[in-house]
């Protein structure tokens, strides 16, 4: 897991200087290691966290003259290993026992073809010397970000952050209307390949970018997995034990590393199944992480009664971490510069003070992101079993923030045509999914899991050097969980199918709680010091020059702060003034 950044020219060498900040900017994503490579008309620069294969050996940007080939790598390849042997098979000698030079001799090997042969997370640049043509590449599921900014005659610039971008320079900062459109409607997601910012562009998941010496583009999607039956009857007990196989490999697979391997331990089923599958494997003392917060407004700040239970029936070596509000404060201002894009879901700033405590014990740890996603846990998906064939408006209704009046209501900086529907509208006429369950869901794991819960555990534990794996984002898991019979996995409250395969296996206590989020209440419930914050950053003089949100709604808002709440009970105005709160601390300099 690292930091990358490329910059390819047409008409001029790289500036090294601009290679520099944004090497620089990358710098929290790579403690161990850094480089910087300059060739022709493209430069690259590494930030690295070794993970797998610690010698000087794995180092980046990694370099073959031979085969006339630079990569920069973000990620794991959790197959590597396998791959290796075929490529040895075919006569490749290997330097290193790296994943990146795994991906390296691949490209050579396969060319795009390689793309299929990955089980992994990964984003990487790698570029032809010879010819100068380059390819940008990201996962499935979009685990590993890949930001793009243009540059003046036809060149390009790409990073592992937005932030090392802006620290490049020339990016125009203007807040996207679109873009701006999509965070009031959708809790702050911003659907690739727009940002919050008009100049940053991302590469959308599953996607391959190759740019041509002469400045020509090419883009493909190399993965779309059908969310519709197949051929074949299966009965429920197939689905089922299906399902458990394929998270048994998922979690085998995430274990593959030279470091220690942890579990961020929330209590939830899905953080507890994945403790549970490795103790079945016969993993003892295994380090768990769990984490809470003062009560606040009524709500309980923690789950610790569960993860405990966990931790006590598994026999980890557990870690509570308790976390106080003068503390949460502090770290707010921190959390937001990790951020990549404004993010306001309340458990980015746990998920920063996690990683911070965990980094101290772990490299590496698996965690439970993805499930709801995945097989259909959230309370949106119950009521389209019985919508109408298309399902939009019973997705909106329950999942959208607000409508378009409620949007421009807010912000007349806003895109004035209801873009955010029209999104969801070609998402959901798409082929390829069955009901309008499956069309729910395949919209939530190919955008919205995307950039909410992926971007933000990405964001929050590269921040200290701590890479996170997510088992139930395993793409032959995904490409199950879509094929699966809508009614299987709504049943018993959600993710039913999972449900049942844990029986026996996590606790019956763990399977049967009620639903939990992440809770910090001091950001779902906003008080002071926090309310402080946002109301000066709503009132600065920057906010009020950039005129994003109508004047008089913020004075309504700040009278009665948790009044205002969004289709989804978050708040109205920690989403403004987290967005403005964002947008002056990147911007300042």
């Amino acid at each position: 897991m690292c930091g990358f950044g490329v910059e390819l020219r047409r008409d001029a060498a790289p500036d090294r200087k601009a290679l520099e900040r944004m090497h620089a900017a990358l710098a929290r994503r790579g403690p161990d290691g850094e480089g910087i490579w300059v060739d022709g008309g493209a430069g690259m620069v590494h930030r690295r966290l070794a993970v797998i294969d610690l010698s000087e050996l794995g180092a980046q940007p990694m370099r073959d003259e031979a085969l006339g080939l630079a990569v920069v790598f973000n990620g794991c390849i959790y197959n590597h290993r396998e791959l290796r042997a075929q490529l040895e098979g075919l006569g490749h000698a290997f330097r290193s026992t790296s994943d990146t030079e795994v991906v390296l001799r691949g490209w050579h090997e396969w060319g795009e073809g390689l793309l299929d042969r990955l089980a992994g997370m990964f984003a990487f640049a790698l570029l032809e010397t010879g010819s100068g043509r380059c390819a940008l590449v990201r996962d499935r599921l979009g685990i590993k970000p890949l930001y793009l900014a243009e540059l003046p005659g036809g060149g390009l610039r790409a990073a592992s952050t937005l932030p090392a971008l802006l620290a490049a320079g020339g990016v125009d900062t203007s807040v996207d209307p679109v873009a701006l459109h999509h965070y009031l409607s959708w809790h702050s997601v911003v659907p690739a390949p727009r940002t919050i910012l008009a100049g940053v562009r991302k590469l959308a998941p599953a996607t391959v970018l190759v740019v041509e010496p002469d400045g020509r583009r090419r883009e493909r999607v190399y993965w779309d997995p059908p969310h519709a039956r197949p051929s074949e009857e299966r009965s429920e007990a197939e689905w089922r034990e299906g399902l458990l196989q394929a998270l048994r490999l998922a979690v085998r697979r995430r274990m593959v590393s030279d470091v220690p391997v942890g579990v961020l331990l929330s209590g939830g089923l899905d953080s507890s199944l994945i403790v549970a599958l490795l103790a079945e494997r016969g993993q003892r003392g295994l380090a768990t992480f769990s984490i809470g917060f003062p009560d606040a407004g009524g709500r309980e700040g923690n789950e610790f009664a569960f993860s405990d239970l966990v931790a006590k029936e598994y026999g980890t070596d557990h870690h509570q971490i308790r976390v106080g509000t003068e503390e949460l404060v502090e770290a707010l201002p921190r959390a937001i510069g990790a951020m990549s894009e404004p993010m306001i879901s309340h458990d980015c700033v746990a998920f920063w003070l996690l990683a911070q405590a965990v980094s101290r014990e772990r490299k590496v740890v698996q965690s439970g992101q993805g499930a709801d996603e995945v097989l259909g846990g959230y309370s949106w998906y119950p009521p389209l079993l019985d919508a109408p064939p298309s399902g939009l408006d019973a997705y909106a209704a329950e999942f959208f923030d607000r409508d378009h009046e409620g949007v421009r209501a807010l912000s007349g900086a806003a895109a004035a045509q209801d873009v955010s529907r029209a999104y969801a509208r070609e998402w959901f006429e798409r082929p390829g999914a069955s009901t309008p369950v499956d069309r729910a869901l395949r919209l939530d794991s190919r955008v919205m899991l995307v950039d909410d819960p992926v971007k933000r555990v990405d964001n929050m534990t590269m921040d200290h050097g701590l890479e996170a794996r997510t088992p139930f984002l395993d793409h032959e898991l995904v490409e199950l969980a879509a094929a699966c019979p809508p009614e299987l996995k709504l049943a018993h409250g959600g993710k039913g199918v999972l449900k049942a395969a844990s029986r026996g296996i996590v606790p019956d206590a763990v399977i049967d709680r009620e639903k939990g989020y992440f809770p910090v209440p001091a950001l779902s419930h906003l008080e002071e010091p926090v309310l402080g914050m946002v109301r000066e950053a709503l009132l600065a003089p920057e906010a009020r020059e950039r005129g994003l949100f109508r004047p008089e709604l913020v004075e309504s808002m700040l009278a009665d702060p948790n009044a205002h709440r969004t289709n989804l009970d978050g708040s109205t105005l920690w989403q403004l003034g987290l967005l403005e709160l964002w947008l002056q601390h990147h911007l300042a300099a």
